[in-house]
């Protein structure tokens, strides 16, 4: 089975965002977490790159077995982009087994 086969048997993870007044956000179908401090969270979704921006960024939560992630903080903007994952915090998580 090659490369396409195996993505293509597995089952996509459902991408889903909550904003609550600007003030926490929550999303799902998080397959990695490339970087992230107090201004700017990068994280790779089954939708694509997503860049969150915002001021007092803190993660309050990471799920590497379901995918979820969590942080608090003001935000300010959101981008998606269509840019392949290449490491991170994420796969960090999952090699280690945290």
């Amino acid at each position: 089975m090659d490369k396409k086969q195996a993505e293509a048997g597995k089952q996509r993870m459902p991408h889903q965002l909550i904003l609550d007044e600007r003030k926490r956000l929550a999303v799902s179908g998080i397959e990695q977490v490339d970087c992230f401090d107090e201004n700017q969270v990068v994280l790779y979704t089954v939708m694509g790159r997503l860049e969150i921006r915002g001021e007092n960024l803190h993660i309050l939560d990471l799920s590497t077995e379901g995918g979820d992630f969590t942080l608090e903080g003001k935000v300010s903007a959101l981008y998606y982009t269509d840019e392949e994952p290449g490491g991170g915090l994420f796969s960090f998580f999952r090699r280690s087994g945290k």
